[in-house]
């Protein structure tokens, strides 16, 4: 099209949101071409900017689909338009990139493979035919291959590998499903597989593939190179396999998520409703938490996920994770896969190739690795359907570092989040940008990468903090992590369950102008007063927080002692419940008589012992009451096994009840746990099976909740609740209570983008550090 300048409009739009990595600029030129348009699109480091010209209908319709078919993965914002002067343009190009000085726009996540993608895959004739690397505008790598922005090749890890004529025939192509696809490869010009081996083995390419299926095949662990990291993989169904992986890893009996080839498979293994097979098959791919069929069609090792109701399962995502599990024609296999993470426990993910080959060395018995380089790390997301309703529980791969839309602005500011599951965040303005899952923040490796993932957010986003913001807890590491790299910046310190009670009115866009009810459970968090909270009802708004109720007091004996070992932590409620330390009791049995000895004069005393309302250590001492958990492999593990028990089970027609205390003026309630613990014991002592009794000490939870919600609507006229808090990562608690909340009327608040837990506590921080006056004055609006 020719336009002229009496008849053409020209009209220039600044496109603002996830509109780079997902084929926007490859769908705009389509688009104006298709409208017989001149003019450019490029990108830039505020998003996507479009100059079009032509009839003034044609840029309407040009400007109404900008927004309506805009490609699958895009993410649209903003868009800004403003008229210029026609200069009698003609065609349509895609321009350079540039860099501006305005914001930057959203860096995309990691898209599993699509089927497009998958069909060229298991195609003889294409020329991408088993290709490891396949990838188009629509999926494959992206944020963890990303340096900078805007998003191009020559700002990737892709950077290395030159385009063949083929490949640059087709980026260059605008029919092409790969026009301007910047990890575009093949096998003539892309990354390459590599397989080490015992013995010096080495091979490559589909040898390389081949020797890694024939040694998983035989019971040998692998790590695997995927898009954000390594995997640690064995053979799902091979009892040995899985016992060796988990004896080198030291994981104890925490669950291993397994990969499996499509969800036909999956189904095989578990009961998958619509939005579960949704979540299995979407671009995001995380670990769904599934219930297992009771009629298992394709059972897994026992070692797998030992004793639990529930498996981790997830889809494959990348090229090479099809090829291992096998096309159609492959020789037979290793069947499913365990695939964990590539590190031991509590370590960070290994990435680097060297630092792979030597860390996991001891874990594995080869590596299956490729030479394109992962520039920051990425864990795999966690997620499970609770009441109809998706729930994070952790939010890493395939989700960061999309933004959270903020319902207030917010001045440039880091949040430093928790010491366990840590994630943290960058706000500016009506935005909230999260890294991937870190880890616990126990070690000198975690400590690097957070410091790493920090600085790459920072440098993906624009946004340089002007604040920071950390738990109160005086020797939380990442609140030591902010002290040190203040470097004269305000540093701001949030108590945990405000943080917690913040992020979940974040989630639901509340502007923090009327206060919620927040059910803040949990099983450790810094208190005002130097106890260790954790059973918290907090009224609270951005600004700040009254605490309405609280569990009682009991004494933590011998702090993270009495973590590992729930028999202390139940001995402790026995003790406060006046119950005496009978030898029947599970947890009096558990516990050596000379440690016994010393447990009574610290709780005596006082001695070594930290009074703690917290819930979770509520939940870890009715476990061990119960004789399902004594001592714990991994956190929560007791209070796992206590709801894994109580599925399924009736309470009847005996109800336990916490003690609601009325408060002394300008004090909270006070639940007591106390009748509780003494019901648990009688129904223990009676023969109740420990899933009835579970079952009853759920349910009275539950009542407990209604029982404060209620008490702050009749006495402040309060009718919205967050639920927020690791403990409410317990499907069965979360769905009881939320359903009998809204039942009675309340608006209910619970997590959707980010977990309940730890992982999502640096989003509230940053609401809670912004509402304080002195950032609150800063904030432009």
């Amino acid at each position: 099209m020719t336009g002229t300048l009496s008849t053409s409009v020209r009209r220039r739009f600044v496109v603002r949101g996830l509109v780079q990595g997902v084929g926007f600029r490859p769908f705009v030129h389509t688009l104006a071409t298709g409208l017989g348009l001149a003019g450019s699109v490029r990108n830039d480091t505020g998003g996507v900017v479009i100059e079009v010209e032509g009839p003034a209908a044609g840029l309407d319709r040009f400007a109404h689909r900008l927004r309506t078919d805009a490609p699958p993965l895009a993410q649209i914002a903003e868009v800004a338009a403003t008229d210029l002067p026609p200069t009698g343009a003609s065609g349509f190009v895609i321009d350079h990139s540039r860099s501006s000085g305005g914001g930057r726009t959203a860096a995309a996540p990691d898209v599993a493979t699509c089927a497009d993608c998958l069909r060229e895959l298991v195609a003889p004739t294409d020329r991408r035919y088993r290709h490891p690397f396949i990838t188009c505008t629509n999926c494959g790598p992206r944020f963890t291959i990303i340096t900078d922005l805007p998003y191009d090749r020559p700002v990737t890890t892709m950077a290395r590998f030159p385009m063949c004529a083929d490949c640059a025939r087709e980026y260059a192509d605008p029919a092409d499903r790969r026009f301007h696809a910047q990890p575009i490869a093949c096998p003539a010009c892309g990354p390459r597989l590599e397989f080490l081996g015992p013995a010096g083995r080495r091979a490559t390419g589909e040898d390389a593939l081949a020797a890694a299926r024939g040694l998983l095949a035989d019971g040998g662990v692998v790590a695997v190179k995927g898009l954000g990291g390594y995997h640690l993989a064995c053979a799902a169904t091979d009892e040995h396999a899985v016992a060796t992986l988990r004896r080198r890893k030291r994981r104890g009996d925490k669950p291993f998520a397994v990969m499996v080839a499509d969800l036909a498979a999956a189904r095989d293994m578990a009961e998958i409703d619509d939005l579960e097979a949704a979540l299995l098959t979407g671009p995001a791919r995380p670990i769904v938490l599934v219930a297992r069929r009771a009629d298992v069609l394709a059972p897994v090792a026992a070692a797998v996920a030992p004793g639990n109701p529930d498996l981790g399962l997830l889809l494959p995502y990348t090229p090479v994770h099809h090829l291992l599990l096998g096309l159609p024609g492959d020789p037979p296999g290793p069947g499913p896969l365990v695939m964990t993470s590539g590190n031991l426990g509590g370590e960070p993910i290994a990435f680097d190739d060297a630092d792979a080959l030597e860390r996991l060395a001891p874990l594995v018995d080869g590596w299956l690795r490729h030479d394109r380089p992962i520039h920051v790390p990425c864990d795999d997301s966690v997620v499970r359907v609770v009441d109809g309703a998706e729930l994070p529980v952790r939010r890493s791969r395939g989700h960061a570092p999309l933004p959270v839309a903020l319902p207030v602005e917010v001045p440039p500011t880091l949040a430093v989040g928790a010491d366990l599951k840590n994630t943290c965040g960058l706000g500016s303005g009506r935005s909230a940008w999260l890294s991937g899952h870190i880890g616990d923040m126990d070690d000198l490796a975690t400590l690097t990468a957070f410091a790493t993932a920090e600085r790459h957010l920072e440098h993906l986003t624009g946004v340089t903090p002007r604040y920071l913001v950390a738990d109160a807890h005086p020797g939380y590491r990442s609140r030591a992590w902010a002290e040190r790299h203040a470097e004269g910046r305000p540093l701001t310190t949030v108590q945990h369950h405000h943080a917690h009670v913040a992020s979940a009115m974040a989630e639901h866009g509340l502007d923090g102008s009327r206060p919620v009810v927040g059910i803040s459970f949990d099983g450790t968090g810094y208190g005002t007063d130097g106890a260790v909270w954790g059973g918290e009802v907090l009224v609270a708004d951005y600004a700040g927080f009254r605490r309405f109720a609280h569990l009682a007091y009991v004494p933590l004996p011998g702090g993270d002692a009495a973590v590992r070992r729930p028999y202390r932590m139940a001995l402790a409620h026995i003790r406060a419940a006046g119950v005496a330390w009978e030898d029947d009791l599970p947890p009096v049995a558990a516990c050596p008589q000379a440690e016994r000895d010393v447990l009574a004069h610290q709780l005596d005393s006082g001695l070594g012992c930290t009074p703690t309302s917290s819930m979770g250590r509520l939940f870890d001492a009715v476990s061990a009451l119960l004789g399902i958990r004594q001592v714990v492999d991994f956190e929560a593990q007791a209070a796992i096994e206590l709801e894994n028990r109580s599925r399924g089970a009736s309470p009847g027609d005996r109800a336990y009840a916490f003690a609601v205390q009325d408060r002394a003026p300008g004090e909270p309630l006070i639940a007591d746990p106390a009748p509780v613990i003494r019901a648990v014991v009688a129904d223990l002592r009676a023969g109740v099976p420990a899933g009835t009794a579970g079952a009853r000490f759920h349910a009275a939870v539950e009542a407990l909740v209604l029982v404060l919600a209620g008490r702050a609507r009749r006495e402040l006229g309060l009718r919205d609740v967050a639920l927020t808090g690791g403990v409410f990562q317990n499907a069965l608690l979360l769905a009881s209570t939320s359903r009998a909340l809204r039942d009675a009327g309340f608006t209910v608040l619970r997590h959707r983008q980010v977990p309940p837990g730890d992982g999502g506590l640096a989003l509230g921080q940053l609401l809670v550090a912004a509402a304080m006056p002195a950032t609150r004055a800063t904030v432009t609006r």
